[in-house]
């Protein structure tokens, strides 16, 4: 007899682990993509010249890859070889990552803007002249006649974004079946106190995947993105300009690989799996046949039941099912899916906390080098390194907490509130942590009054740059030794320069001025270096509380996500699993993935104060924000959506509460019948009440979840 338990045991277990720890790859995979592809934002902005609406756009091509495919797949695909299906749609994120990185070995070297390249260099130690009394340096970039512009633009490859963003969209097409078909999978053939267990694995893997996704990204951002092909000495800028643009297609290479690795496992595994082996031990033995002999006897509400009626039938082994059987069944399926109250309120809720959480992720490093002036690749190093540790941590303890304490549906929409308002909290903190706005010339500051040097509204131009002829276009940076930032060397009234590339410094700056005694006086030193200027030092130390607020918020916020997943599978039946899956996957993609990237990337564009210049001419991507209304801008949209999250949360534990006390009712009134007609008749009319008494909650179920 004991050889009868153990060989279905064995193999049963070692294929539900094989398939755990695959997916668990595909998961690292994806999210590894899904992050590197965050990271490099900034990078496809600046290449392209695009503005942040557009990458917006680009970013919401993975879901509108999704959109097309998820809910067909989440139908038929639980009703097919699961296990092939995600190998097939690794085969795809692969693909996608490829063409992603495809334009940069078609387009034409990086140019980027600047107002020193237009001065021919015949002689490397000959000095450059940026203030002069003629405009022929600037003709160059003036394009006549629409020929010409076109031209440019072929020679540019100024279109061939479009390739990210149909990659991008292939991804999104890929990763379709990963999490509905996988976590079905996961859910159908593992005991239900180890699901919860399963799930927090899976995120915390996945949650690795963007920890090196965005340190990666910060690696490829410090990297020029002409490497091997240019020479690195005669480019004037660092990786902390506003111009600079890092080896954005690296990642997606990177990216291609993994997801091919990740997929092979997969062709291996078969359809369906026994279900779970429990534990040989004699406790667990004992336990199982109590639970056996208690079985008539309803449970309330059980270590992570469901507000299902259980049906004590057999389960059949899966016949096979022809696809027009399948798909009459759809359109009711729906029905039944979407006439589930619970299911409709957990949509909705998740559609609103997407929207918050794509948006605050997709502009978070530029948030961070805006408002707190941290390079690019720092604020993506810093994101990877310190807040996904903190999610993943705060997954793993999620999970735990619900493992440990056995917590019900109920006790898990609890854990899910509690963390969800907390992290809120700890998110209003960080509109009290701001830095000034950086000095800028005639952008975010004017001098009025007693001297020589003051600008108009809005405008670049002053007294001591008039005689220069000074392109205002252009966004050429220099950082002056009063710490104020000037546009361009030439809007600085610089007359001579030294040194070559990075090292290259101007002198005779006529519009250097230092404050002395409240008014602006020559200073003893009218020079200036490339760049802009580091923000004040107290600005560093707000950053520092504005990271340990934002990490421990990322932990707080992930406790209970694993709890929130647990409500969600447990308030729907079994064989609608998948297909809610997917549904709210897609509704989620639809409705909170496409819209932020969009609708933040354009607000954010409003607070824009300079805009580059194109190659070709036109307006490009932006090079500096007024960061005090980009901080507005961008919290004031994420405690919005956030804020109503948490209302919505508030009215589903309202639902969840209010349909546990009515399954406490008719329990209740179950068990009194049930003895009541045992005592009377306990051969025939106590079946016929129970099962008459079963239906109603079936119909009520069907109606009111």
């Amino acid at each position: 007899m004991s050889v009868e338990t153990k060989a279905p045991r064995v193999p049963c277990c070692s294929k539900l682990k094989l398939f755990l720890v695959s997916l668990s790859f595909v998961y690292f995979a994806k999210a590894f993509g899904g992050s590197y592809m965050k990271s490099s934002v900034t990078q496809i902005e600046r290449r392209f010249d695009i503005p942040s609406s557009l990458i917006g756009v680009i970013d919401g091509s993975f879901e509108i890859g999704n959109l097309l495919v998820i809910a067909f797949v989440s139908y038929f695909g639980a009703k097919l070889h699961r296990p092939r299906l995600i190998g097939i749609g690794c085969l795809i994120m692969a693909a996608g990552a490829f063409l992603t990185a495809l334009p940069h070995f078609f387009q034409g070297q990086y140019v980027y803007e600047t107002t020193l390249s237009h001065i021919p260099e015949e002689n490397s130690t000959e000095s450059i002249l940026p203030c002069l009394a003629n405009t022929s340096h600037l003709v160059i970039n003036d394009l006549s006649t629409a020929a010409s512009k076109a031209a440019c633009e072929k020679e540019a490859g100024s279109s061939m974004w479009i390739y990210v963003f149909l990659g991008n969209m292939l991804r999104g097409i890929g990763e379709t079946p990963v999490m509905p078909l996988g976590v079905s999978y996961l859910d159908d053939y593992a005991r239900k106190e180890n699901t919860a267990i399963y799930l927090a694995c899976l995120q915390t893997v996945g949650i690795l995947g963007p920890v090196f996704g965005f340190m990666f990204g910060s690696f490829c951002a410090k990297i020029y993105v002409d490497i091997g092909s240019v020479d690195l000495e005669s480019i004037s800028i660092n990786h902390k300009d506003s111009r600079w643009v890092g080896a954005w297609w690296l990642g997606f290479l990177v990216s291609g690989f993994l997801m091919l690795l990740a997929g092979i496992p997969f062709w291996f595994l078969p359809n369906t799996l026994a279900k779970q082996c429990k534990s040989p031990s004699k406790k667990r033995q004992k336990e199982d046949i109590q639970a056996k002999s208690s079985s008539d006897t309803p449970e309330v509400e059980p270590e992570q039941g469901s507000f299902l009626p259980e049906d004590n039938t057999e389960e059949d082994a899966p016949q096979p099912v022809t696809m027009a059987a399948m798909a009459k069944d759809f359109v009711p399926s729906l029905k039944r899916l979407f006439s589930n109250k619970v299911y409709l309120l957990i949509i909705l809720t998740s559609v609103v906390a997407f929207n918050g959480f794509i948006g605050m992720i997709t502009f978070k490093p530029k948030f961070m080098e805006q408002v707190y002036g941290q390079s690019p690749s720092k604020a993506i190093f810093l994101i990877g390194s310190m807040n996904l540790p903190a999610v993943a941590v705060g997954v793993i303890v999620g999970g735990l907490v619900m493992k440990r304490f056995k917590l019900s549906v109920l006790g898990a929409a609890r854990l899910s509130i509690v963390s969800s308002f907390l992290s809120f909290c700890l998110l209003l903190i960080q509109y009290f942590l701001q830095c000034d706005n950086s000095e800028v010339a005639g952008l975010t500051m004017t001098y009025q009054g007693a001297t020589e040097v003051s600008y108009q509204q809005e405008s670049l131009l002053s007294q001591c740059n008039m005689g220069c002829s000074c392109s205002l276009k252009h966004w050429d940076p220099v950082c002056a030794r009063n710490g104020i930032t000037y546009a361009s060397p030439c809007l600085a009234g610089c007359k001579i320069s030294t040194g070559v590339g990075k090292e290259m410094e101007f002198h005779n700056c006529t519009c250097v001025q230092e404050l002395k005694g409240g008014l602006m006086a020559p200073p003893t030193n009218m020079s200036a270096i490339l760049g802009q200027c580091p923000r004040k030092s107290d600005c560093d130390r707000m950053f520092k509380f504005y990271m340990a607020v934002s990490v421990l918020g990322a932990f707080v916020s992930a406790c209970g996500g694993t709890s929130g997943y647990i409500v969600l599978l447990r308030s729907i039946h079994p064989d609608l699993k998948s297909l809610a899956l997917g549904m709210q996957t897609l509704i989620g993609r639809t409705l909170g993935g496409i819209p932020p990237p969009i609708y933040f990337g354009a607000l954010i564009d409003r607070t824009c104060l300079k805009w580059g210049l194109k190659r070709c001419g036109g307006q490009g991507a932006c090079r500096f924000y007024d960061s005090h209304a980009f901080r507005i801008t961008f919290l004031g949209l994420v405690y919005c959506l956030y804020g109503l999250a948490n209302l919505l949360w508030g009215v589903l534990y309202l639902q969840l509460s209010k349909r546990q006390k009515k399954l406490e009712l008719r329990s209740q009134a179950k068990a009194t019948a049930l003895e009541a007609n045992g005592n009377n008749n306990p051969n025939g009319h106590a079946m016929v009440s129970i099962f008459k008494n079963k239906d109603d909650l079936d119909r009520d179920n069907e109606s009111t979840i």
